[in-house]
Order: structure tokens, then sequence, then C-alpha cells
């Protein structure tokens, strides 16, 4: 498109490197600047020749105001276009704990820098929806969330000075690509479950660390054997949940029942719908589940391997829980600030049946970190997409037959036989 600057006089350059190609990331840019009111003309483009060579692209975007030219540029900054001509980043104060400045910079999930000095400064702890702080005497950089906001903080204001690096492509063959595909119930599971066992003993093999979120199916189903065979053979390092997983599993334990249904049989217990409920008093009675396992009250299940492998596990409560477990975090916000401590590490995330957990481990985990959302339900996968978790590798299908796949697919690959 050839508009000259004299009809169109609001003018930026922008550079785009990577796969810019493949990916589509180039067209989504260009996609961007059109609707949103600005026009644009490619100045240069060198395609890579090989699938792992990078292309670049350097793209001159026009608009009718000053306005509509910096929108353009905010929203397809966080794609990874790069002002020619940069500037500093703005910083200013904070004028108060709690609150962002006016026009603050809103993260992504992507790896992103700040030019402060002339010079590209690395953004730690990256996150969705934090700010961006500057520490003026260190000269470091991290996200932040709004709540953690103290007065007199240096925070990024706009996208000026602000280049964010789109996660590249992970593929590495058709396997791959094909779970990558819009969500579907019909994909083949043994082969998604064989893919799910190969980056758990690779997390492992490689001093990674996998962490589960996990909803009260994994009791419901009869999949508790297959969770806690992995955490007895160090393939899960940590478990996010709420009330309601731990209560059940431990219900399970103590009276081989889920919602007052014999797991075994199928039937339901005669007063079994007490049965939660007499598991949540059993464990206040004790004081913890820690005490729980140590006393010799609880003596099988997720929680008592978690214990007793020394896994850690974080329960997030809500407001519909019963009880709840006296270990269960019911503040909120506590909760997000334990649940975000604890993701720091974490580099490949697997989740079971839990849509609300899904959602927001998923909001706290950087864009690097693999994940896989698996769930009988499709909505919980596509929700995770549309709030920008996008590296989530959807597989939709009941997560009992999932599970028994993928553990002996585990199995398999590092030589041992399940007990």
């Amino acid at each position: 498109m050839d508009h000259s600057e004299t009809q169109i006089p609001f003018v930026e350059d922008v550079e785009v490197s990577g796969h810019i190609i493949d990916s589509l990331l180039l067209p989504k840019i260009l996609d961007c600047v059109t609707s949103r009111g600005g026009q644009f003309q490619i100045s240069k483009i060198n395609i890579g020749q090989q699938r792992s060579d990078p292309s670049i692209a350097r793209v001159r975007v026009q608009a009718e105001s000053r306005e509509i030219l910096e929108d353009i540029l905010g929203v397809i900054a966080d794609h990874g276009a790069v002002r020619v001509s940069s500037e500093d980043c703005r910083l200013v104060e904070a004028d108060m704990n709690g609150v962002f400045p006016d026009g603050f910079y809103s993260s992504t999930n992507q790896r992103c820098e700040i030019r402060v000095g002339g010079n590209w400064i690395p953004v730690k702890l990256q996150e969705m929806d934090c700010g961006i702080t500057l520490d003026l005497e260190t000269g470091e950089a991290r996200c932040i969330p709004m709540l953690d906001v103290v007065a007199g903080q240096q925070l990024v204001v706009g996208h000026m000075g602000v280049r964010v690096y789109p996660e590249e492509r992970r593929g590495k063959g058709p396997t791959f690509e094909f779970m990558d595909s819009a969500v579907s119930s019909e994909k083949p599971k043994r082969l998604a479950a064989r893919q799910v066992a190969n980056w758990l003993t690779e997390t492992r093999r490689d001093g990674g660390k996998t962490l589960i979120v996990g909803g009260p199916a994994i009791v419901h189903t009869g999949s508790t054997s297959y969770i806690c065979e992995l955490i007895r053979r160090g393939y899960i390092h940590k478990i996010f949940a709420g009330n309601a997983l731990a209560t059940h599993d431990i219900e399970n334990s103590l009276y081989h029942t889920s919602l007052g249904v014999n797991l075994e049989h199928g039937e339901n217990i005669h007063a079994g719908h007490e049965h939660h409920l007499r598991a949540i008093n059993t464990i206040r009675r004790c004081g913890s589940i820690v005490n729980a396992v140590e006393q010799g009250v609880l003596t099988s299940g997720v929680m008592f391997e978690c214990v007793q492998n020394e896994v850690d596990f974080l329960l997030a409560g809500s407001i519909r829980d019963d009880g709840p477990l006296p270990d269960v975090i019911t503040d909120c916000v506590e909760a997000q600030r334990q649940m975000r401590a604890g993701i720091r590490d974490v580099t490949f995330c697997l989740m079971l049946s839990t849509m609300l957990h899904s959602v927001a481990v998923g909001n706290l985990l950087p864009a690097h970190v693999r994940v896989v959302c698996v769930d009988i339900n499709p909505s919980a996968v596509i929700k995770l997409s549309d709030r920008g978790s996008f590296q989530t590798i959807p597989i939709v299908t009941d997560i009992e037959p999932f599970l028994r796949a993928m553990l002996e697919e585990v199995a398999k690959l590092d030589g041992w036989e399940i007990a």
C-alpha cells in the first residue's frame, strides 16, 4: 500500500524479526495496522531460506492522527514490532500504593526488554497483566502486579522503549503441529499421551520442574493411582489445586469413596454424602495434612504421596468450599502471591480438569513455559487461549484413559514397570 507522507503525515518505521512468515506474525501485524485505521508500506524484507532461519521486515506505519498511530504502535509492539528510531522508555513515579500511574505499560507473558540510557535491559519475572518497574539503583527491571506497587517506585508508561520477543514455534515435526491445531476431541489420544510422556521424562532428565494443576475429577474418575505413581517416581514436583481435589483424595483414602460413591464398584454408599465432610473434619482435628500423615491417619492418596516425597502443594480456596481443609489458603490475594512465587522455576505445566485453576495459573506463567491442558470440556482450553496463554496445547478427553496411557508411555520410555 503506497501512500505518501503528505497525504498521511503521521509515520513511524518499525522492524519485526524472527520466524515472522511461518508463524504468521507479519500478516498479524499488518492486519492490526489496517484494522485500527492505519496503513502500511513494507520497505524492506529478507526471508530466511531454511525453516530455522529468521526473517526480518521493515514496515512503515502511517495514520491520520498521532493518537491513531500511537494506538497502532502500542498494539503491534506486543507482537514484536520495534520502532526503528528507538527512544528510552518513559518512567513515572507511582504516587500511591497498589496503583499504577495513568497510561502504564501492561505486560504480556512474552519475554521483553526496556530501553534505559540507550541500553536494552531484560525484564525479569515475566507475567501478563502486570506493570514494569525499574530499580534505579540496581538497574534491574521486572514485572510487578498492581497490588504490589509501592509509592515511589518507577513504572514504565506507554510503549515507547519497550520491545517484545514473541515466543518462537517449538514444533519439531508433524506430531506437535497436529496437536497444536484447533481444539478438537477428534485427535489420537495415544499419540498425545506419548508426546506428553516425552515432555515429562525430558523435564525430569534435564533437571526441570513439572507442575500439576489438578481438579477433583482426578479422584472422581479413579485416576489418583496414576498421579501417585508419577509422584513416587519423581516426575511431579509441584501440585496446585483447590480444596476439592485434596478433600476427595483424602475421602477416598479414608472411606474408599469420592462424593460418597465407591470408586471400585460405582455404588452409592449409605450416608456416603457425609464422607467428604468427615474427611475434612478428621484433617482439621489433626491440624494439617502433614500432621495427618505423620500421625498415621492419612496413609494413601495424592496428598499422602506429596508429603512422603516432599512434593510442594498449594491449595487455593473458593467461596463454595466446605470446611475447608486447614491447609487451604482462603485469602485469594495471598493464594495468588504464593502461586506466583511457586511457578518461578516451573518448566512444564500439566493442567488436568480444572478450568478456574487452569486459567489462574495460565495468567501467571510466562510464554516460554510449555503448557498442556487436558479436559473433557473444550471451553476450558479455549478460555486459556482467549486469555493469552497461547502456548497451551489442548487435549480434549476424559483424563482417566489419558493418564493411564500417559503413565504406560512414561514407563516404556524410562524402562520400568507399573506397579
